[in-house]
């Protein structure tokens, strides 16, 4: 696995896990994707997320939430890229679904929701949609 982007690579094996049908996932740690799980479990879109260490390693292991069945998480997908970043200022922020979904931004307060940013009034790099 490329370990060009993290992220990507992150939302990647999530994805799998819910394909499979799996309770948990375990993802290489790093600051920016605890922050993104933060968001995802205060949300509720996980169950919950924990730190380990393997090792050396630190990981995530992240508890995906199932409701009758189904995955809380229908789909994430990445938005900025390594190559392709992708901002937005205040006025232009996205909504996912209709505001059903969740926009992932990246701003000078930190790594926050769409509606987050738009009561704060900031702008940033979209990270991810998730629905």
């Amino acid at each position: 696995m490329s370990r060009t982007d993290i992220i990507a690579d992150a939302f990647t094996m999530v994805r799998n896990a819910i394909m499979a049908g799996k309770d948990s996932v375990d993802i290489p740690a790093t600051n920016i994707l605890k922050e993104i799980f933060e968001i995802l479990k205060r949300e509720s879109y996980i169950d919950n997320y924990k730190p380990l260490e393997l090792g050396k390693r630190q990981i995530l292991r992240v508890y995906l939430r199932y409701v009758a069945g189904n995955s809380a998480i229908r789909n994430i997908q990445r938005i900025s890229t390594c190559s392709v970043r992708r901002y937005v200022n205040h006025k232009k922020l996205p909504q996912v679904l209709r505001g059903r979904g969740l926009a992932i931004i990246s701003t000078s307060k930190g790594i926050i929701t769409d509606a987050q940013a738009r009561e704060l009034g900031v702008g940033g790099e979209v990270i991810a949609y998730v629905w």
